[in-house]
């Protein structure tokens, strides 16, 4: 995908109704002084940096005096076992980004062992189990003993630092302390979402040439039983690297072993309950992640030790406003970054208590996440828009069935969210009261790049905006020439102009695709791939991948801005917008509906009444060419919309869909192909 991509911003668009709006926060040319509080309250660092009395201020030292900034966070928040020397050696232009040189330190001590100290019998980990009201706690001394025990058990089983062991596994204490077991031996983990097939599991357990795959004999979720282990048999018959394959049992149900299969529980009972940590450089690896590539062959990405940890730590805590006390309840998979820095990595090295979602939004009933909430005292709630889309079609009762007077604050991950959707999650499920923190960033980043929070207090948030760069971000838009956009009310490619210590370092096994993916396009700059609107007054909204954009006419059209304004229609509880090849336009538009339940509506009405909401908010130029009513989008197990599945079916290349394995349900590929054949031979609307 070029990277060479402009988006022209029309007055009648959803951005310019924003930019158009009356802000509280002023431009900088006419900001009002803001009332001072103390900021070293609330970071202790800022008490040494000259200068700074607010948010603005404490942002602005952490880009223009990083060294300062990132060294002084790092030596407080982080356990060293031999001090840095130096804060950072980086040089976009050629890929190379390392943080806090010379320094050694082990991400599991940092994580458990130092709050183990000052705190044993606090909770770390609440497991929500797939069954509603069976949570089980963990402390941090438990979570610190079943750790290294099992560091203890890799060890025996011939797990060298440096070595790969693969997780297929569901959101639970075993998987958490897999993962810190891992990092203590100086291990390197490559956690795979627990839904992957059979072929994609070997794939990544191939490309990081794993020595171990650690699995349950079964997964429950929503109440229906996964066959983890029969997954995991079938894909290292094709993996010669696996020399073990650990069983935990999730379920009484007895599952065919092997003479390469351990049973997890038996074995690493024999093991002692104390574990020497290895000393790690800053820059080892400390976990691969796959993610999808343009190329269709999933990327490792890689994440080191110490800048890793700390970023994600400092944004757990910012972002989320975290205090000592609360619980976080990111209901994100470990398979996702998501959840391995916002489940995992953040809370634990924060000394803060997390809890781990094995279900489903919807099981057994659509109030699952808010009795949770109720039942668990649950303080910062972090999902994505897909979840609250689809809980938004159900209505209200099941929300104000449940007390959810804990939240403090509401997060949002993994997509742009929606006007309506950010509106009922403020309004119904916050009840007005909860900031909601809408989040942009990636497996790359390693951490939330751009959110409305940390800001100062009382600080404008505006639905449907990321708005502000968080620490040592500093977030650059560029044209098509590849130069950037200084003004503000613009919109480009979104590019960060300097190394943050949470960035990934490589792809594994292919620094140079890593350099061509994100280095070279804008050189200097690392090139995100999504596009962005700066508005008036400095504030970032996403648009989307800069490959999620229509073409009409020469007009181009962020498939995000369009999806917006078709679910603001309040029959409609989500949708999809793609690009399809049109003789006359180039591109034409075409959209996919899902209805909300109680929806009442004749389709032809509902058609007519989209076509004008897009026309009318957006262009004439955007209207639909079809709109089509589906029950289902195609969705990966984690919730995502498999947009290209759409395209495919589109495009009439229905027999091409390539691998489904991660589809959630096969079923409503073929409802969209029947109702693609339907409308195609109805033809467009005029």
């Amino acid at each position: 995908m070029s990277p060479i991509w402009r988006y022209r911003l029309l007055k009648n668009s959803l951005y310019a109704k924003f930019a158009n709006s009356s802000f509280p926060i002023p431009s900088k040319s006419s900001r009002q002084p803001i009332r001072s509080y103390n900021i070293a309250a609330c970071m202790p660092e800022a008490a040494a940096f000259q200068g700074v009395g607010d948010h603005k201020g404490l942002y602005e030292f952490s880009i223009n005096q990083g060294d300062s900034f990132w060294g002084a966070v790092g030596r407080q928040r982080l356990s060293w076992i031999t001090p840095f020397h130096t804060v950072q050696n980086c040089d976009l232009k050629q890929g190379k980004i390392k943080w806090f040189e010379g320094g050694q330190l082990n991400v599991s001590v940092n994580c458990v062992d130092r709050h183990v100290h000052t705190c044993p019998e606090r909770v770390a980990l609440i497991w929500e189990r797939d069954e509603p009201g069976t949570e089980v706690t963990i402390t941090y001394r438990q979570l610190l003993e079943l750790t290294c025990r099992l560091g203890n058990l890799f060890r025996r089983l011939g797990v060298r630092q440096g070595d790969c062991i693969t997780l297929y596994l569901p959101p639970c204490p075993l998987a958490v302390a897999a993962m810190l077991a891992c990092a203590r031996i100086g291990a390197i983990h490559n956690v795979v979402f627990a839904g992957f097939s059979a072929e994609a599991l070997a794939e990544r357990i191939r490309d990081a040439q794993s020595k171990m795959v650690i699995t349950a004999n079964q997964g429950l979720r929503g109440g229906r039983v996964i066959p983890l282990k029969t997954v995991v048999d079938q894909a290292v018959q094709s993996c010669p690297s696996v020399q073990h394959v650990l069983v935990t049992m999730r379920t009484d149900n007895e599952v065919a072993m092997t003479d390469r299969d351990v049973p997890l529980e038996q074995e690493v009972m024999k093991e002692d309950v104390s574990c020497d940590p290895v000393a790690m450089d800053s820059e080892d690896v400390l976990f691969l992640l796959y993610t999808s590539g343009s190329t269709g062959k999933p990327k490792g990405v890689v994440h080191t030790q110490a800048g890793y940890l700390l970023y994600s730590a400092l944004t757990h805590r910012y972002v989320f406003d975290y205090h000592d006390g609360d619980v976080f309840g990111c209901v994100a998979d470990i398979g996702w970054i998501t959840g391995h820095s916002y489940v995992v990595y953040g809370p634990l090295c924060n000394g803060g208590t997390t809890v781990l979602f094995e279900s489903t939004p919807l099981y057994p009933n659509p109030g699952r996440y808010w009795e949770t909430v109720e039942r668990l005292r649950i303080n910062q709630f972090y999902g994505a828009p897909t979840a609250i889309r689809l809980l938004l079609k159900y209505g209200d009762q099941w929300v104000k069935k449940y007390d959810r007077s804990s939240l403090k604050t509401l997060g949002s991950v993994g997509e742009p969210i929606n006007t309506e959707a950010w509106d009922w999650y403020s309004r119904v499920v916050g009840e007005g009261r909860c900031p909601v923190v809408d989040t942009w960033w990636q497996t790359e980043t390693g951490g939330v790049c751009i959110a409305p929070r940390p800001a100062d207090p009382q600080a404008e948030i505006i639905p449907g905006l990321a708005m502000r760069p968080v620490f040592g971000i500093q977030p650059v838009l560029m044209d098509d020439k590849g130069e950037m956009l200084m003004d503000n009310d613009t919109t480009g490619a979104l590019c960060i102009s300097q190394a943050w210590p949470g960035m990934a370092r490589s792809i594994y096994n292919n620094h140079q695709r890593f350099i061509e993916t994100y280095c070279q396009p804008y050189p200097g700059f690392f090139f995100t791939g999504d596009g962005a609107h700066r508005s008036r007054e400095g504030y970032y909204q996403i648009i989307g991948r800069l490959d999620d954009v229509i073409n009409v006419s020469g007009h181009r059209l962020g498939t995000a801005e369009l999806e917006d304004v078709v679910n603001q229609c309040q029959d409609v509880a989500e949708s999809a917008a793609i690009g399809y090849s049109h003789d006359i336009k180039g591109q034409g538009v075409y959209v996919f509906v899902v209805l909300k339940e109680d929806a009442d509506i004749p389709e032809t009405v509902l058609v007519q009444r989209l076509r004008d909401m897009v026309s009318e908010k957006i262009a004439k130029y955007a209207i639909p060419d079809f709109i089509q009513v589906v029950k289902r989008l195609p969705k990966t197990r984690s919730g995502k919309i498999m947009r290209r599945v759409l395209r495919k079916v589109v495009e009439r290349k229905a027999n091409e869909l390539g691998d489904l394995s991660t589809l959630d349900d096969p079923s409503t590929v073929q409802e969209v192909i029947q109702g693609y054949q339907r409308l195609l031979a109805e033809g467009p609307k005029p």
